[in-house]
């Protein structure tokens, strides 16, 4: 059962909702995240230096040349640390869940309405406004409204919210874990640079940040990941997972997702049936699997006003047409003679 209240997965997901995890899977998961929670500390204090210098005085990139120059590690020590600081330095606002995705409900909603709201949704955990989404002022779990039957059908929503945590979508994922973990958090608003709401993050999201998708034994078999084209994709796929799956690289931008290229090439919102062409970049230069030309981002679905699935492939360009000259008769000769 999905753990935050939205209608399907984060942008890093292949499309399927997921389930909370089983018993073995959060055991595995509290194991990882114990050791990435004191990663750097734990590293700092292998290679020597100073635990008093805290993190704040350690830049990554002296991390780094601290691994990178220290003997005493093996090659699976450095590649452990490694993925844990590629993966901890993550922004919250990258594994979110956008705000246009979760099901809120109002603090005046009564208990019965939310009663048949929260058994036509998948989740167990669902945010709590007076007024607009920006106004969040807490959450509340599926027990809360399906297992009191002590309460009033009419109680609102509002009597039962819990306090919520809020963080900044600028926020590292490792650090935001360890903020959660040490408050008793498991779901965090996501606020934005404009203090309103840009979504909703979980601990789940996070974790699964760092060790990759967790699946235990409700949920169903795990779907195969596509690679190469070509390819029909999620259209939440972040810019990195993109290249990944396909082989192809997007420009940087004012996005963050493949169906966020799509919006910014179009210049408008997408409709079904919309194409957009990503010339091959001058320093891809040409694989022998990507004709001259590029590849053709297909909108297939849209859910709201997002891209929803894209369809991906490569396409070859026509030949520019070349404009021949027309020859130049040659000048005719003429027998010498006399003037």
């Amino acid at each position: 059962m999905r753990e935050a209240g939205g209608p399907g997965p984060r942008r890093r997901s292949s499309g399927r909702a997921r389930r909370e995890p089983g018993p073995l899977a959060r055991a595995v998961a509290r194991l990882v995240v114990r050791a990435a929670d004191g990663a750097t500390r734990l590293v700092t204090d292998l290679l020597g230096a100073s635990p008093a210098a805290g993190r704040e005085r350690i830049s990554e990139a002296e991390l780094r040349d601290l691994v990178a120059a220290n003997t005493v590690l093996d090659p699976d020590e450095r590649r452990i640390i490694d993925e844990v600081l590629v993966a901890g330095a993550s922004l919250v606002r990258e594994v979110m869940m956008p705000r246009t995705e979760v099901v809120f409900l109002s603090v005046g909603l009564s208990l019965a309405e939310a009663e048949r709201l929260v058994r036509a949704e998948t989740h167990t955990r669902y945010p709590v406004v007076d007024g607009t989404h920006d106004d969040v002022v807490g959450f509340v779990h599926l027990r809360d409204v399906l297992l009191r039957p002590d309460l009033d059908p009419d109680t609102a929503v509002g009597e039962l919210a819990r306090e919520v945590k809020r963080l900044p979508g600028s926020k590292r994922v490792l650090a935001a874990l360890t903020e959660m973990r040490r408050e008793g958090h498991h779901l965090a608003v996501v606020v934005d640079e404009y203090g309103g709401t840009a979504g909703i993050v979980t601990c789940e999201d996070l974790i699964e940040e760092l060790v990759g998708e967790i699946h235990d034994e409700h949920d169903g078999a795990a779907e195969p990941a596509l690679a190469g084209l070509p390819a029909v994709v999620d259209g939440r796929l972040n810019l990195a997972d993109f290249a990944e799956r396909t082989g192809v690289r997007l420009p940087a931008g004012p996005y963050e997702t493949v169906g966020g290229y799509v919006m910014a090439a179009l210049g408008r919102l997408p409709i079904d049936g919309d194409e957009v062409l990503v010339p091959l970049a001058p320093t891809d230069g040409h694989p022998p699997d990507v004709p001259p030309g590029g590849w053709l981002l297909r909108v297939l679905a849209l859910e709201g006003r997002r891209v929803a699935r894209l369809a991906v492939s490569a396409v070859r360009l026509p030949e520019p047409r070349r404009e021949v000259a027309a020859p130049v008769p040659a000048a005719e000769s003429r027998p010498a003679g006399p003037s």
